[in-house]
């Protein structure tokens, strides 16, 4: 049967508005030709089928597109009438099909081109509304009826890829639902064959992101958008490039992503706060600031952007500011535990430790379950929280409430039992409590006794407490001839280096510059390497080293504030390491050892105010480091607080005789017994001239 009538009366009337579409209706009903129910005729008629085909289109487009549902019927009875005239019209079999699907009537769709399917295998129409209804149902069916509908879809699908090899659709839709129903070799196998047809296609380029994605494969994810030209991809792909370099803690190419993503829209807010967010991460912290104002502005219902800008502006020292953003953001996520988290750290910058523990527990609480069951990312919810208040207990000098966080880590299992034994051990150590440091060391190598990490941790708590050679004799034991033993060479290197066995230290060191070739592996080796240099007085090697680490990765606070810190103490460079420690202190602004830095730096350069303030924040959170207490004693002496600096002299000598052997060495002893026999005397002579 010809198409005239689909091409010029249906598409003529289609244009019509409804009542117009009504009086064709009526017109052609009067005009029609009686195709009889009863009886076969021996030739098709096509006239009449012609005719009820158009009065059925037109019926059709009333029910569905001019929302006159109670046209339905009609379209399904002229439908009928022409297949009566033309019983042998696959195209009047589909449609009929079609408009079941099209009206809601799922069971006579499926009937009809099942029943069309059953005749000819290869109809594709049929094969296509099958698979079409199977697609719309699998929303609406309960977890049991919908599997059994993932299944019909995928076999009416394998059939249309059979019969319809070059269509893109076809084979994605089929991919998607492999995926979905978790078989991704052969999701990943459809996508491949779609992009043999068209490897620039922007869809199927993203639903091969989106497969590798799920997952969890972001490196192969970030592949297949970064293999198509720059210039050939969409605002879409380069959005998720950066979603994928997030993943991959790759924040510069992240960066570069959504940039080239908001060049092509520039007013897509998803890849602002991309932008905004790996900004944050990468620590660039004022373009970040701007964009989130921006977000806020253009959207003040934006809770997460605020939860974002308040972090800014904590890491900045605008705490007052910070927690005024965290209350405007409250009411738009009331239970966000990310917006009570920063409030916690805030509390704790603040100093507010007693608010930032009850906060955090009212967190632990909230989340807590009876049975002690949790999901892998309550899990690790729940272990950040309770680092944090072990932290923060630590900074309280309340060991034992310290330890009692750390233990519910343990018990978690896994990662988080392996950070809450370290928290353990570091919280002894803390307190100089050698034994127990040692003793939980020992129940964590015994827990855990195929973790190499924890061997190793032991192995060091071993060494740095009078047994060196059982220490290094469980470090090499953790060997294997495999690429995981650069660990074990750098563990041995550290254990080298505090014991002042130079050489070794540097033979390790080689043996794991050996099988380090990723960046990130070089940067913590370059870092080694130059705190064995100075360790030595070889302080041009050392910074040679802090600099090849810090090329890698400028943003890193560890390096930044070790080779700012060997600036100052040696007051070189002054200016390039006060630099250095801010930006260290921006990325970590709890971090004891930065603000000591910090204020050692403004001491040098006589800026004792600044430097008696960050001294004293250092203090507050560890009072047990006897060098934060010799440079407290320095300021209070140049400041003629001389009973102050006497008090801090005789804590820092206090704190020595407490310490490990790697950390009181003999010079620095020295020094501090010198400045505070000085001290005492100038101190004695002072009195006497008063009482004179």
């Amino acid at each position: 049967m010809t198409l005239f009538l689909r091409a010029s009366t249906v598409r003529f009337y289609t244009l019509l508005p409804a009542a117009a579409m009504l009086l064709a209706v009526q017109t052609m009903a009067g005009q029609a030709p009686v195709a009889t129910k009863s009886g076969k005729q021996a030739d098709p008629d096509r006239s009449a089928a012609y005719y009820h085909y158009g009065l059925a289109h037109l019926y059709e487009d009333l029910a569905v597109n001019a929302g006159r549902p109670d046209y339905a019927t009609q379209a399904v009875e002229e439908y009928k009438l022409a297949l009566v005239a033309d019983p042998n019209s696959t195209t009047l079999q589909d449609g009929l099909a079609d408009l079941y699907f099209k009206i809601g009537r799922i069971r006579e769709a499926v009937s009809a081109a099942q029943e069309r399917v059953n005749k000819d295998p290869n109809d594709v129409a049929a094969h296509e509304l099958l698979g079409k209804v199977y697609l719309r149902s699998l929303g609406d069916m309960q977890s049991q009826q919908a599997g059994q509908m993932l299944q019909l879809a995928i076999r009416e699908y394998e059939k249309l890829a059979q019969l319809k090899p070059n269509d893109i659709e076809t084979h994605l839709l089929l991919g998607q639902l492999y995926s979905l129903n978790h078989e991704s070799v052969k999701a990943e196998e459809q996508f491949k064959t779609a992009q043999k047809i068209d490897g620039g296609s922007e869809e199927v380029v993203l639903n091969m992101y989106r497969l590798y994605s799920e997952q969890g494969d972001f490196k192969r994810a970030a592949d297949v958008l970064a293999a198509i030209p720059v210039d050939d991809r969409s605002a879409r792909m380069e959005f998720a490039l950066g979603s994928a370099y997030d993943q991959l803690k790759q924040p510069k190419d992240a960066i570069a992503a959504y940039r080239r993503a908001l060049e092509q829209d520039s007013d897509n807010l998803d890849a602002e706060r991309g932008l905004a967010n790996a900004l944050l991460t990468d620590g660039q912290l004022d373009e970040a600031q701007k964009i989130f104002t921006d977000i806020v502005t253009a959207e003040p219902q934006d809770a997460q952007s605020q939860i974002h800008l308040s972090e800014i502006q904590r890491r900045q020292g605008h705490y007052d500011q910070a927690l005024e953003t965290l209350k405007k953001a409250k009411p738009l996520a009331p239970d966000s535990l990310e917006l009570s988290y920063n409030e916690a750290l805030l509390y704790d910058a603040l100093g507010r430790y007693d608010d930032a523990i009850a906060l955090l527990n009212k967190m632990l609480d909230g989340t807590a379950h009876a049975d002690g069951k949790y999901t892998d990312q309550e899990k690790s919810n729940r272990s950040i929280f309770l680092d944090r208040l072990g932290i923060i207990y630590r900074e309280q000098n309340k060991t034992q409430d310290a330890i009692n966080a750390y233990k519910q880590m343990v018990d978690m299992g896994g990662e988080n039992a392996r950070t809450g034994y370290q928290g353990e051990i570091d919280a002894y150590r803390d307190a100089h409590q050698w034994k127990d440091a040692t003793a939980a060391a020992a129940a964590a190598a015994t827990a855990m006794p195929k973790d190499r990490t924890v061997q190793l941790a032991y192995a060091g708590q071993l060494a740095d407490t009078g047994e060196a050679e059982k220490g290094v004799a469980l470090a090499k034991a953790q060997l294997t001839g495999t690429q995981d033993d650069r660990e074990v060479h750098l563990s041995l290197a550290q254990i080298y280096t505090r014991l002042k066995r130079y050489s070794e230290a540097k033979a390790e060191l080689d043996s794991a510059e050996k099988l380090s070739r990723k960046s990130e592996e070089k940067l913590y080796l370059y870092f080694l390497r130059g705190t064995l240099a100075d360790r030595q007085k070889q302080y041009d090697e050392a910074e040679a080293e802090f600099r090849k680490a810090l090329a890698i990765d400028p943003q890193n606070p560890t390096i930044l504030n070790y080779m700012g810190y060997m600036f100052a103490d040696r007051g070189v460079k002054l200016t390039e390491a006060l630099t250095f420690i801010q930006k260290a202190v921006e990325l970590d602004p709890q971090n004891y050892a930065y603000l000591d830095s910090l204020g050692w730096v403004y001491f040098k350069t006589g800026q004792y105010a600044l430097a008696e303030e960050n001294i004293r924040k250092a203090n507050e959170r560890n009072s047990g480091d006897p060098t934060i207490h010799d440079h407290l004693g320095e300021v209070y002496e140049k400041t003629g607080k001389l009973k102050l600096a006497v008090a801090q002299w005789e804590r820092s000598m206090t704190e020595y005789s407490r310490s490990l052997p790697a950390d009181a060495d003999p010079d620095d002893v020295a020094k501090v017994q010198r400045k505070l026999e000085n001290a005492r005397v100038k101190l004695a002579k002072v009195s006497s001239a008063a009482i004179k």
